[in-house]
This record gives C-alpha cells, sequence and structure tokens, in this order.
C-alpha cells in the first residue's frame, strides 16, 4: 500500500481526516436547509471540505459530487504513492459505490418534472451512472487495465480493495487504484432510512449520534465521502524505491444468502476467517480490528459475536464511525486507510461517545483516548445490505 487519499467528513484530505480520528473529534453535524425541515432525520456527517473548493469549475459541472469526491481522493493518493511509472495496460481501477450518482438523478428528475426535458443536463448518463467514479478516474490516470465498479452497498469500498489484490495476484495489474466513494446525502435516501427505523434521531445532539456498541445506541448516521489507495505488486514497488505504509496480506469476501437487511454471523465469520487464511495467518497474530459496526441496536451485537468467533477476544477493537458517521460505499475504504495508518504509527483511534459499553459486548473496545503500541496485523470488516461481507487482513511494513 503505497499510497493514500480521502476527503471525509473530518477533513478533505488523509492528513487532516486521520489527524481528527485520533482527536475523538465529531464531523457530524444537523442539516440546517429548509429541506430537511420536515424530515424526521435532520442529522449527517457531511464533507469538512466542499470539492467545489478542490475541483476544476467546469469540470466539477459534468460531474455527479460522487464522481467528484473520488477524483479528489485518487489525486492525493496517486502524489502520496509517488506517481508510478507504470504501462497503462498495467494500471487498473477499482472504485465501488452504494449509490454512485444518486443526487444527479434525483436532481434531474426534478428539473425534468418542474421545466421539461430540454432543461435536462445533457451530462445527466453520465453524472449518474455507478462506474461514473471509476471511469474518471481511469481517464484522469490513463489506467487501461481495466476500470470495476463493485456496488456491493456498504461493503463496496472493502470489495474494491478486495478486488485489486486479486488483480495483483492474478498477475493481471502491476498497480490497482482501489476503495470506495458515495454522496447521498438527500431527503429521499434520509426519509427512507428513517422509515426502516435504521437511522439515529438525535437531531438535539448530532455530535453524540453515532455511538457504536453503547448501550444507547440508535442507529446509524448518514454521512459522505472518498477513499482511495493505491496497491502496487510488491516486487513492482521494491524496484522503485516505493514508501510502503503498509501491506494487504488478504482478503475475504462473502454473501450470506439469508435476508435484504438483516446480516447473518455466519457470514461475517466467514469473510474473517477467509481473509486470515488468504494473509496466512491465525487469529492470535491480529492484534487489531476496526469494526464495521454502524451503532444499530442488533448490527453491533451480530458483529461482535462474530468477531469474539472468528479471531476472539484479545484483539483492540475501534469503530471509526463514532466520527464520521457511515459513508455506505465508502466505508470500507475508509476504515482500510484507517487501519494501515494504525499500523504504520502504532495508535488505535479510541471510539467516540462509547459511554456505556452494552454488556453483551465482551470486546475489548479501544474509549476514551487512543491506545498506542506496535502492532503486527490487523483486520477490517465491512458489511451491506443484501448479505454482502468483506474483510481485509493487513500487516505492518517494518524497517
Amino acid at each position: 500500500m503505497t499510497g493514500l487519499g480521502a476527503t471525509t467528513p473530518l477533513g478533505g484530505d488523509v492528513p487532516s481526516t486521520w489527524a481528527g480520528l485520533l482527536a475523538g473529534d465529531s464531523g457530524i453535524s444537523a442539516i440546517e436547509e429548509d429541506w430537511a425541515a420536515g424530515l424526521p432525520v435532520r442529522i449527517a456527517g457531511r464533507l469538512r471540505v466542499e470539492p467545489s473548493e478542490v475541483i476544476d469549475r467546469v469540470q466539477a459541472r459534468r460531474l455527479d459530487r460522487c464522481e467528484q469526491i473520488a477524483l479528489i481522493a485518487a489525486r492525493e493518493a496517486w502524489a502520496d504513492a509517488g506517481r508510478p511509472d507504470v504501462e497503462p495496460e498495467r494500471l487498473a481501477v477499482v472504485i465501488g459505490t452504494g449509490t454512485g450518482g444518486a443526487l444527479s438523478m434525483l436532481g434531474q428528475d426534478d428539473v425534468l418534472e418542474a421545466s421539461g426535458v430540454r432543461k435536462v443536463s445533457p451530462h445527466t448518463v453520465p453524472m449518474l451512472m455507478a462506474n461514473g467514479p471509476a471511469a474518471w478516474v481511469s481517464i484522469e490516470l490513463g489506467a487501461k487495465g481495466g476500470a470495476h465498479t463493485p456496488v456491493s452497498a456498504c461493503a463496496s469500498g472493502a470489495e474494491a480493495i478486495a478486488m485489486g489484490l486479486d488483480l495483483i495476484r492474478l498477475g493481471r495489474a502491476d498497480v490497482v487504484v482501489a476503495g470506495g466513494a458515495e454522496a447521498c446525502i438527500h431527503p429521499l435516501p434520509l426519509a427512507g432510512f428513517a422509515q426502516a427505523k435504521a437511522h439515529s434521531t438525535r437531531n438535539d445532539a448530532p455530535q453524540q449520534a453515532s455511538r457504536p456498541f453503547d448501550t444507547h445506541r440508535d442507529g446509524f448516521v448518514i454521512g459522505e465521502g472518498a477513499a482511495l489507495v493505491v496497491l502496487e505488486r510488491a516486487d513492482f514497488a521494491a524496484a522503485r524505491a516505493a514508501r510502503v505504509h503498509a501491506v494487504l496480506a488478504g482478503a475475504g469476501v462473502t454473501s450470506d444468502a439469508h435476508h435484504i437487511t438483516s446480516a447473518h454471523p455466519e457470514g461475517q465469520v466467514r469473510a474473517m476467517r477467509l481473509a486470515l487464511a488468504s494473509a496466512g495467518l491465525g487469529p492470535l497474530d491480529v492484534q487489531h480490528v476496526h469494526a464495521h459496526a454502524t451503532s444499530t441496536p442488533k448490527g453491533d451485537l451480530t458483529e461482535a459475536e462474530s468477531i469474539a468467533e472468528a479471531i476472539g477476544l484479545h484483539p483492540a477493537v475501534t469503530a471509526t464511525k463514532s466520527m464520521t458517521g457511515h459513508l455506505f460505499g465508502a466505508a470500507g475504504a475508509l476504515g482500510a486507510v484507517s487501519v494501515i495508518l494504525s499500523l504504520r504509527d502504532r495508535v488505535i483511534p479510541a471510539t467516540r461517545n462509547l459511554d456505556d459499553l452494552d454488556p453483551q459486548v465482551k470486546l475489548d473496545v479501544v474509549a476514551g483516548r487512543p491506545r498506542r503500541g506496535t502492532l503486527g496485523a490487523a483486520l477490517t470488516n465491512s458489511f451491506g445490505f443484501g448479505g454482502h461481507n468483506a474483510s481485509l487482513v493487513f500487516t505492518a511494513e517494518r524497517a
């Protein structure tokens, strides 16, 4: 892993996001716009830095917000990796998303209804298509080794990174830019999640709303953002003396075949075990787990039980959605970035708002302040509606 890029509710790049995670900051705030006034949910994790401050105005008009932030994260990750000199046919892009250009689709439908077909943007289709982020990043970087888009709900970003590992192991690419992007803060998703009783309704206390593993959790908080990584074949990175943040050692991807919104622990356990087997590691090798932990009453318990079964009670567990909210298709990629930086910097961010650990959760959840210490291997989980499960295992790069 030679390059990292992100734009999140905590910061417009990786350093500011990481600083926010270690400080225990919250990127969740009230939605003040008039369109939210009648909604049961009026809080969200919005980007700390607006894309309009970074993306060229002419280009931005042709891009959905999801595509804009994917480009922003890709540019940072590519620069962080030192802009590898790789043959275009050996460079691939894999960017997952849960909803793609949902804002453009909903917005242009409003234009059509209000003003007629002649007012609809000619860029509508490229803006709404789910593969837009991967396509634009591949164009930006000149990647001709494939531009792929896993759409696996909240597991999309992690599944994209797992696919990047597969491309390298299968010999189809030397370098892969992978991760996730999501931007869907809009009345319709907010109303839908509220009706499903999945979203927190702590409108009077936004920064305390996302509280994974806490006894008083009442649902997740929608967030937006993008996170991308640059993966390189080990010998390719070594040949160019690239700086390595960490090593992606293994990945496991499974499906529950159980229920469209309710997770099954068997699928989660299997994903973690497959990831460990892929990495050639055992449960006791894992010292840190970045939990999917969205702050839903049932979901957090299911994952806690799955981690205990697949890995044990010994790892230090954290849940950074307590600070960023749930970035859906980008969540797994941001979790990967957090784990990579924990391994590199030897520190685990604390879980915010964990005031009263649910007594049914037997895990060692880091709370209060970051926990420091040398880490050898860490795992991050991502689970999505539809029974999608993805686990990634990373190991430290030590001099």
